[in-house]
């Protein structure tokens, strides 16, 4: 489970494909010489790609095509890229350090203080939070510094009443561990998190069966703050050019009544507790 290939990612596309006549088949997605052809490869040099049996580096203009055949996403050429690019015996491009943030990310977290905004790191670890987004969201620099993972905290908080659209965004952020194993496929910090969340959670093991690859996403969902006040966001992930292992998720409320209220109540509380602070970053993570 914890060993990415490229021939399993291009098996599991090949099967979402919907084909595009109506002939009846015993097997879902498109056949393996219909890819190929597509491609302009050969049957046998596409087969042997899925079936690993022989160590093959495709070149970039092969990656295109089948990029454009099996219809893939920003998200899912990069991860493609990525497992395309794995040795026999695959090692992390970095060794592992401590996780910071650059102070141009703080200040731009701070231009954002009027909305939830959170930072993930390498295997979704939380860096950084805005004082709305533990309000909302978790209090992540309360917790244990093992605890401070989005996914995990996801998997694993019974916190599944936070979010309206819960599955969307367990998917998304599933997702992003997927990438990231993908790019850092030795990491033991990594296959220790995945480990653990395929022994403890259900909803873990499904949603990463399915194989989700994802930047972070742009969705809309909903929060339930205190249990009661509804907050209608539309999530945006945005990549930190400088630090392209970190993803600033920005929540922007809805323009409704019921949202707006909700946020107004929401700072007015942070504004009485403490003067106006600026998102510090969690203890240190190790990359």
């Amino acid at each position: 489970m914890n060993h990415l290939t490229l021939g399993d990612f291009l098996h599991r596309r090949r099967a979402a494909l919907t084909p595009t006549n109506a002939e009846p088949r015993r097997v879902r997605g498109l056949r393996r010489e219909e890819v190929a052809d597509l491609a302009g490869v050969s049957v046998d040099y596409y087969s042997k790609l899925e079936q690993g049996k022989r160590r093959l580096i495709p070149s970039n203009v092969v990656l295109r095509a089948l990029a454009d055949v099996l219809e893939l996403d920003g998200a899912a050429r990069e991860h493609m890229y990525d497992l395309a690019r794995l040795g026999p015996h695959p090692v992390s491009r970095r060794a592992s350090a401590i996780q910071t943030v650059r102070p141009s990310t703080f200040q731009l977290m701070e231009t954002l203080a009027d909305v939830p905004v959170v930072l993930l790191g390498r295997r979704t670890d939380v860096l950084a939070a805005n004082p709305l987004a533990r309000l909302v969201i978790a209090d992540f620099p309360a917790m244990p510094s093992r605890e401070r993972n989005a996914v995990r905290w996801l998997s694993l908080s019974g916190r599944a009443d936070l979010h309206q659209d819960w599955f969307v965004a367990a998917c998304h952020l599933i997702g992003m561990l997927r990438m990231d194993l993908g790019r850092y496929p030795d990491d033991p910090e990594t296959i220790k998190l995945i480990e653990e969340l395929t022994a403890r959670s259900r909803i873990f093991r499904t949603i990463w069966a399915k194989g989700p690859v994802s930047s972070g996403g742009n969705f809309r969902s909903t929060l339930f703050y205190g249990g009661a006040a509804r907050i209608d966001v539309q999530v945006k992930a945005v990549r930190i050019t400088d630090d392209p292992d970190q993803t600033l998720h920005v929540m922007i409320p809805g323009a409704d009544p019921a949202t707006q209220a909700a946020m107004a109540e929401i700072r007015r509380g942070i504004a009485t507790r403490s003067p106006r602070s600026a998102p510090g970053q969690l203890p240190a993570h190790r990359s």
